[in-house]
């Protein structure tokens, strides 16, 4: 994983799986960055995953409590079909606050 920072917008460029153990890792990692950084817009990039299980919607579901205590807005980018689906079978959809790209 990578953060990177343009302006007020902070991106996390996730690769590889994402399950129970490496949530945890990718967790940490973007909360770290989140509070140093203190950005408007955060940008989960799920571009390089290559497989997600319900750790995955665990993760967006955890970043988007804190973006909501921040009045942040959390973007779910580079989603494949199923993961997107995934997501949004959970709801996250409907929630304030979380945009899909």
């Amino acid at each position: 994983m990578t953060i990177t920072l343009d302006g007020a917008e902070m991106t996390a460029h996730i690769t590889g799986e994402i399950d129970h153990h490496t949530a945890a890792f990718l967790r940490s990692g973007i909360d770290a960055a989140f509070v140093r950084q203190k950005p408007k817009t955060l940008i989960l990039d799920f571009s390089g995953v290559t497989f997600m299980d319900s750790s995955g919607v665990g993760l967006a579901l955890g970043r988007y409590k804190k973006t909501k205590e921040t009045r942040c807005t959390l973007v779910l980018a580079g989603l494949n079909e199923r993961d997107k689906r995934m997501m949004k079978l959970s709801g996250m959809q409907k929630m304030e606050g979380i945009e899909f790209r």
